[in-house]
């Protein structure tokens, strides 16, 4: 029997049998009917969550038979089939192609715009930064800091200084106390300096030294943040 099938007769898959064998299509109407919905309801929510993940024609596939990423995509339609007011996730990211990474990310905030209170653990702390609003950092257990993703940067004892260099000498490194070397790739390099020091003082002894392309000065990254607050 087809799923419009079943659907049209109105009992769910578990109901004959079927569970063991469902697919991914049937899986996802399944959690919406667990959740209210009517069977067409379900059915339109779940066509469309697969759609919106790039899973359109693996509704019929079972969830053993895709790759590790569309497992991923597939729970997470599954989570959203419903459209719940909370939504916890526990590294979403794993395991996703770029594309996904930016498909999933569109979905997370689509939404928190749609007034779902979105929760989500990942260490992919560059894409925390980018899309969430508020973080707690944890260490071993320990919630270290809590609050706005900005608000934490900013009061950071710690700034981030990135310079892009011609002509430097390969070792070159600013003569400036309180600054310390993070990266050095290819002429560009990535400094961290107390709060209290004066970039000016630091692009000065730059100029000094070689060509100064690029200069940027601010706030630390959230993965820089987190190991100035963990770090022993």
């Amino acid at each position: 029997i087809e799923l419009a099938e079943r659907l049209r007769f109105g009992y769910m898959p578990e109901e004959r049998g079927l569970y063991p064998r469902m697919r991914v299509g049937e899986q996802l109407v399944y959690f919406g009917r667990l959740h209210g919905m009517a069977p067409k309801t379900a059915c339109a929510a779940a066509s469309r969550w697969l759609a919106r993940l790039g899973l359109e024609g693996r509704g019929g596939a079972k969830v053993e038979e895709l790759s590790h990423g569309n497992q991923q995509r597939a729970q997470l339609a599954a989570a959203l089939v419903h459209e719940p007011e909370l939504l916890i996730l526990d590294e979403p990211f794993a395991g996703l192609d770029p594309l996904a990474v930016h498909t999933l990310a569109e979905i997370l905030r689509g939404e928190a715009a749609r007034g779902a209170a979105v929760l989500f653990s990942s260490h992919q702390l560059e894409l925390v930064e980018d899309i969430c609003e508020e973080v707690a950092i944890i260490d071993h257990g320990r919630i270290v800091t809590t609050g706005d993703v900005d608000a934490l940067r900013r009061a950071s004892q710690r700034r981030r200084i990135e310079l892009r260099l011609e002509g430097a000498p390969a070792t070159w490194l600013p003569d400036v106390a309180g600054v310390e070397l993070v990266e050095r790739r290819n002429g560009d390099l990535r400094l961290l300096a107390n709060r209290d020091v004066d970039p000016e003082r630091v692009l000065a002894a730059a100029e000094r030294s070689a060509q100064v392309v690029a200069f940027n000065y601010g706030p630390p990254t959230l993965s820089e943040l987190f190991i100035e607050l963990v770090a022993p």
